[in-house]
């Protein structure tokens, strides 16, 4: 296998700063010499919950995905917030989107989300031991819970109903984890 070098930066503007992203257009120099651009998304670190309950139910959420035009059930995730720990992140983002926290937590994994595009960072967690507590939604954010039998859940990826990366990696590796 050949290595791969670094791209040299040589420039490097941000162009827009939203209240989630920010768009950065960096010119770069590549190993060859050959001079590019190279657009980039930035996006924080995020966290992801496969959440399984006493009945071996998955714990989904629906919501309105206004970039794809559609509705899509995927596991509850979010951001984190400046100097908080991702797992104090998905304890959160579980109360928030599903109205459970849970006693018992495990991480499953991290990814880069789009690393072609995009900083944006993943930790996935698998919550179990989970109790009922007060939700408390982001007021941005209309999610209806949906449970799901944890043995149904490769038939839902099979058929695109559960389509995003997140919750399919997510989902899959908590599925490997229980299976152990």
């Amino acid at each position: 296998m050949t290595k791969v070098s670094k791209e040299q930066t040589l420039d490097s503007e941000h162009i827009y700063k939203g209240r989630v992203v920010s768009l950065r257009v960096d010119s770069v120099e590549l190993p060859s010499g050959r001079k590019t651009i190279r657009e980039i998304v930035e996006h924080g670190t995020c966290t992801a919950i496969v959440a399984i309950d006493s009945k071996q139910n998955v714990l989904l959420v629906k919501q309105y995905r206004k970039p794809v035009e559609m509705n899509l059930l995927e596991i509850p995730a979010g951001n984190v917030e400046q100097d908080e720990d991702p797992l104090d992140c998905a304890r959160r983002e579980l109360e928030e989107e599903t109205g459970f926290s849970a006693k018992n937590w495990e991480k499953l994994g991290f990814f880069y989300t789009s690393p072609g595009f995009s900083t944006e960072a993943m930790y996935l967690y698998l919550a179990t031991k989970l109790k009922p507590v007060k939700r408390t939604a982001d007021y941005d954010e209309e999610i209806e819970l949906v449970r799901v039998p944890l043995s149904k859940v490769t038939e839902l990826i099979d058929s695109g109903e559960v389509c995003d990366a997140k919750s399919i990696a997510g989902l899959l590796l908590a599925l490997q984890k229980v299976k152990r």
